[in-house]
């Protein structure tokens, strides 16, 4: 099952979360839009994501992954071979935001997390960073080759490329993925059934034996101040990292770089972001996970200041490998939000949770294109991600002693 939705996440990574920014600047120049309203289209995707989070929580948790993953992969592949015929602003967002950004997120994220919650307990952060790793995998191999594709053939060519993919490779992906162990006769981390426990028995976050049902539901999680705690901490997380990887190219090119060395440092941030994934997850299975995020935070911030201050090539380097520690941890911020809350309900928490901070994703993006318009700079972009990262990692260290607290459930 790791397996399966892995290789999904390296196309949807390779593709669409890496790929989709090497459309930005000819998709912008093509129809002669502001840097501004180009990153409008990712806000809005973002708001649309965080209205239907809720409910594709549910309908996960309900039916099952494998449904939502096969209707994502078939409307994002059709949605990108549309893509190549928008000629205006308003069917740029119609395809976009009715299309493609409405089917990816439920299949190539929601869906592809809750398996990996589902499917283990005691190695969840193990599964979820294998799981995580592959979009950056994705970027570091797909995503080069979609920029020469692009750079060849020009980018309409490249999005029919690229929705021919999601639909060949994807459908059949998606086809072997099983809603949980216990629907195999199976159990979590791949334990053997026992009489004792039977394999249609859903086990719990405890590891005794005892019902799933003694799982939170979503209105007791809601009660809680730790949900709250990290829908905060998320929105200033996603904010961040939708703001630089949106405008990636066009802060290097901002930086001096050429488009086509911005292309390859960018490869460069999708292999070292792969790498930080198995250096950060395994630490989070032997150590304190909420201390291991406060440092990444504050890791990702400090990179702010090397754009801010640096010059030349290296400086660029060296942010990308601080900046890789925000998305290489978000397989351990899931992986402690199910230490929390169990198996049973999580995609319907997570869902909702993404309700709310999602809209850290929806504002940065287009503050940084405007501002970028006004004063042909990202370093007022830069500070407020800074300062944003030093208050998600004190938001964060908050949740260091309760995690204590319930880590056996997650043993």
């Amino acid at each position: 099952m790791v397996a399966l939705v892995s290789a999904l996440r390296v196309l949807g990574g390779g593709l669409h979360n890496y790929g989709f920014t090497v459309f930005f600047l000819p998709l912008s120049q093509d129809l002669g839009l502001s840097r501004a309203a180009t990153s409008l289209a990712f806000s809005l995707a973002r708001v649309e994501g965080a209205i239907e989070g809720p409910f594709v929580g549910y309908f996960i948790d309900r039916f099952g992954p494998r449904p939502m993953i096969l209707v994502a992969t078939i409307l994002t592949g059709a949605g990108y071979i549309l893509f190549a015929w928008v000629d205006s602003y308003t069917n740029f967002l119609i395809v976009y935001l009715g299309i493609i950004s409405l089917s990816f997120t439920p299949g190539f994220v929601h869906a592809a997390m809750a398996v990996g919650n589902t499917w283990f307990i005691r190695y969840r952060a193990r599964a979820m960073t294998v799981i995580s790793s592959a979009v950056p995998i994705g970027g570091t191999l797909l995503t080069p080759l979609l920029a020469l594709a692009v750079q060849a053939w020009g980018w309409r060519s490249g999005a029919i490329l690229a929705g021919t993919l999601f639909l060949l490779i994807g459908i059949p992906i998606g086809m072997g993925v099983r809603h949980s162990p216990e629907s195999m006769g199976l159990l979590p981390d791949g334990d053997a059934p026992t009489p004792a426990a039977p394999g249609n028995a859903a086990a719990s976050d405890r590891g005794d034996g005892t019902s799933a049902v003694s799982d939170p539901t979503l209105r007791q999680a809601m009660k809680t101040w730790v949900f709250w705690l990290f829908v905060i901490s998320m929105t200033v997380r996603v904010g961040a990292y939708s703001t630089i990887s949106v405008h990636f190219v066009p802060i290097m090119v901002w930086k001096g770089l050429t488009q086509e060395h911005a292309a390859v440092l960018l490869g460069g941030f999708a292999f070292l972001n792969w790498a930080a994934h198995y250096v950060i997850g395994p630490l989070a299975d032997a150590m304190n996970r909420p201390k291991l995020l406060t440092a990444c935070m504050i890791a990702a911030g400090a990179s702010m200041l090397l754009l801010i201050w640096g010059d030349g090539v290296w400086p660029l380097w060296l942010f990308t490998i601080l900046f890789t520690a925000i998305d290489a941890s978000f397989p351990v911020v899931w992986a402690t939000i199910g230490d929390f809350f169990g198996r049973k309900n999580f995609a319907t928490i997570r869902g909702t949770m993404s309700f709310f901070y999602t809209w850290g994703s929806v504002v940065g993006p287009v503050i940084a294109g405007a501002v970028y318009d006004r004063s042909q700079s990202y370093v007022a972009t830069l500070w407020g991600i800074c300062a944003a990262m030093l208050l998600g990692a004190f938001l964060t260290a908050l949740l260091i002693k309760p995690w204590n607290a319930v880590k056996p459930l997650g043993r």
